[in-house]
């Protein structure tokens, strides 16, 4: 009888030691550990990390702010984070900002924050690119939210979308693979590539399809990011955008640029500048009636303006520089 429960007691050290670093794979990591409690008006769901082929390979927490009082929500309004631990585990907290749920509230749409847990020398793109399974958890994230906050229209809804640096990548992805969804965009520093780029292999170039060229996206990079400053570790930002801007430009679609000229690849203020950019498309675009299209943009009182300059004209007076 004694051999019997040491035999036990062994056993199970042995599997508790075999378990244990099962357990601390799959356990939330600093900095990813430490976020606010999900309380209504708030909702949160988290997904472990795939390994099924493409799927998403990191796991995620996405949080919604869901403005008190809606009965039926019009449009969700989402904050994207950047690359690396600092930016990724600020996602925590986004859905939290109160100018983001004024717009959101303003509206009648949900605010909604992901956070993908991506190591800091981990591979952005896995998550960044929405093809590498990040858009497919998305839309699995607002059908589960759905339910959980008592808004299943939230897995039908159209979004309007701000992005930094990777989260514009991701933001300018999800433009082009649901253009039908998208509202509008703002991509600060971050754009996808719509070539190949020999220097980044890695990053898989998007396809540029018609319907996008009628979603309303804003381009703003830092002036420090090769603007007016050419060198350091963000020089490389502008060029990207700047060929980004005119493939869009030269089909006609509805892109502008504000190149902030105060920082480098830090947000800064630009959000005093994004929020009523993205209400106006919000006014503009979001429909009456839930499962109708999205409304045009109005062109009528449109204006082309340089690139990156200071002059500007109605659009109908002359062609894009």
């Amino acid at each position: 009888m004694i051999k019997s429960q040491l035999c036990t007691q062994r056993l199970c050290w042995i599997w508790f030691a075999l378990a244990l670093p099962q357990i601390t794979v799959w356990a939330q990591q600093p900095p990813f550990d430490v976020y606010p409690p999900a309380e209504p008006p708030y909702f949160r769901v988290r997904y472990e990390a795939s390994i099924e082929p493409g799927e998403l390979i990191f796991p995620v927490n996405y949080t919604i702010w869901i403005p008190p009082k809606v009965k039926t929500l019009r449009g969700i309004i989402v904050h994207q984070h950047g690359c690396g631990e600092g930016s990724c585990s600020s996602g925590l907290s986004g859905a939290y900002d109160l100018h983001w749920q004024a717009l959101a509230r303003a509206h009648d749409c949900a605010l909604f924050a992901p956070a993908y847990e991506q190591p800091q020398k981990a591979d952005c793109q896995m998550w960044c690119d929405p093809r590498n399974g990040s858009a497919k958890a998305f839309q699995r994230g607002l059908e589960d939210l759905g339910t959980l906050a008592g808004h299943p229209e939230l897995g039908q809804l159209p979004w309007a979308l701000w992005g930094h640096s990777g989260g514009g990548h991701w933001a300018g992805g999800m433009t082009l693979l649901f253009p039908e969804r998208t509202i509008a965009s703002w991509l600060r520093s971050g754009v996808p590539l719509l070539e190949e780029n020999p220097k980044r292999p890695q990053i898989k170039p998007h396809d540029l399809p018609a319907t996008a060229l009628l979603v309303p996206m804003m381009c703003n990079p830092g002036t420090q990011e090769g603007v007016t400053v050419t060198t350091g570790k963000f020089k490389g930002t502008w060029p990207a955008n700047l060929a980004f801007v005119e493939a869009v430009r030269k089909r006609d679609g509805l892109l502008g640029v504000a190149v902030d000229p105060l920082t480098s690849h830090e947000c800064g203020n630009q959000r005093y500048m994004a929020i009523p950019w993205l209400d106006a498309c919000l006014r503009a675009r979001l429909p009456k009636e839930n499962g109708t299209p999205l409304k045009a943009m109005p062109r009528s009182d449109a204006w082309l303006a340089e690139i990156a300059g200071f002059k500007a004209w109605p659009a109908h007076d002359a062609a894009d520089p």
